[in-house]
């Protein structure tokens, strides 16, 4: 598992990825990123670590900044009853993540394939990604060529909302 930011920059490196990267203080909400926001046009992501109601599935929801998300709406669309943010001992076990630092490059953890990546279809034609590495103490910016490149790496399929 990869547990920290060097590391997993490491990783991307290795795997010739192509980022750049902004270091501003800890965010926990959008607004607090749309302090630090580069001047680069990219969608900021809001990620949302779900399950269903018996932590059987395990979903990665990502929108934008800008989005809200009706989860009623959103459990239809995901095929499940009920849906509920997952624990952090869930999100620490399958993602190597804390609250506050979901990401879908938390993803490269996910080495069983226990958690579903959906995207809002609405911001999946964009250009460029605003994501965090593992930590919120820093952005990277993604194509998204490089990130369905990513997905594919990691073997995450990616599902549309």
């Amino acid at each position: 598992m990869i547990s920290t930011e060097p590391g997993f920059l490491r990783f991307l490196d290795e795997n010739h990825f192509a980022y750049q990267r902004i270091e501003h203080p800890a965010v926990f909400t959008c607004a607090e990123v749309d302090l630090y926001r580069p001047a680069i046009p990219a969608i900021a992501t809001k990620n949302l670590f779900l399950c269903d109601k018996k932590a059987r599935r395990f979903f990665l929801v990502v929108t934008s900044c800008e989005k809200s998300l009706d989860l009623s709406q959103l459990k239809k669309q995901l095929g499940v009853a009920h849906l509920r943010f997952g624990s952090e001992e869930n999100l620490q076990r399958l993602l190597g993540l804390t609250r506050g630092s979901v990401t879908a490059l938390g993803l490269v953890n996910d080495t069983e394939h226990h958690v579903e990546l959906w995207l809002d279809a609405e911001i999946w034609p964009g250009e460029h990604f605003l994501c965090h590495p593992l930590v919120n103490t820093a952005t990277l910016v993604l194509s998204k060529a490089e990130l369905e490149r990513f997905f594919a790496l990691t073997g995450h399929k990616v599902y549309l909302f």
